[in-house]
């Protein structure tokens, strides 16, 4: 592993400067135990960041697998090999979300009505569909949407997916 030395008399690279440099110079800082050494705030700031990452991330691919969803149920005769990657694609990495950061495993069901609200806008922009086709409020349970057996709508076999 390729570790930095940080010269004591050294000063910090600015966190403004060179982002992958200072964060390398924390690191290193750490590993070697000089916390006085250390840009307390802008590091504490940083790892606070980590969190809405995840947060970020959950939200996004929640609304993603929502807007499937809703196209998988309200277009069944144009059902996609895509839309099927896409759903399977969005709940295994929410559930890996989760796994790293169980703390979080609330939030998908936190973020479900404003997500949805989006989705379904999408949704209907991508399917030409009028938004007054699709419900106002999400029709599925968290439960469901995170379940990776559940596909709304009419039963499907493989052999009915265009491919794309």
């Amino acid at each position: 592993m390729n570790k930095i030395q940080v010269q004591r008399r050294h000063k910090s690279t600015p966190i403004e400067t060179d982002y992958a440099q200072w964060c390398a110079e924390q690191g290193a800082l750490l590993r070697e135990g000089r916390l006085s050494d250390l840009d307390r705030e802008n590091l504490a700031e940083e790892i606070e960041s980590l969190g809405r990452s995840d947060k970020r991330e959950i939200a996004s691919r929640l609304g993603t697998l929502l807007q499937h969803l809703l196209k998988w149920e309200f277009q069944p005769d144009r059902r996609k090999t895509g839309w099927l990657l896409t759903i399977r694609e969005q709940r295994f990495q929410i559930e890996n979300l989760l796994d790293e950061s169980p703390s979080l495993k609330a939030y998908p069901g936190q973020r479900l009505s404003r997500e949805f609200k989006m989705a379904r806008l999408k949704a209907a922009d991508e399917t030409g569909l009028a938004e007054r086709d699709f419900p106002t409020d999400c029709p599925y349970s968290i439960e469901e949407i995170l379940d990776h057996d559940f596909f709304p709508g009419a039963p499907w076999s493989s052999d009915q997916l265009i491919r794309e």
